[in-house]
């Protein structure tokens, strides 16, 4: 069920990684369904550094507010 290609984290959020050094972070579908409508979004801007289960920013929905956390450490590039 879950893509071989996707590295989970304890909060919920996932990477997919490649063949190349760029990865993709996002969240779980069971976190999206427990948020319900997301309203607000604070991401880090590109150029900043990022670590590995630190804080990188904050999703809001009507429900509650939570921190994201980074499964991996490194720079955001878009």
């Amino acid at each position: 069920m879950n893509p071989p290609d996707l590295r989970y984290s304890k909060e919920h959020e996932w990477v997919k990684t490649g063949s190349d050094p760029l990865v993709i972070v996002g969240i779980t579908h069971f976190a999206q369904d427990s948020l319900g409508d997301v309203v607000f979004v604070e991401l880090p801007d590109v150029g900043s550094d990022v670590v590995q289960f630190e804080k990188m920013g904050e999703i809001e929905s009507v429900k509650a507010v939570s921190d994201l956390y980074s499964p991996v450490s490194g720079k955001v590039v878009e």
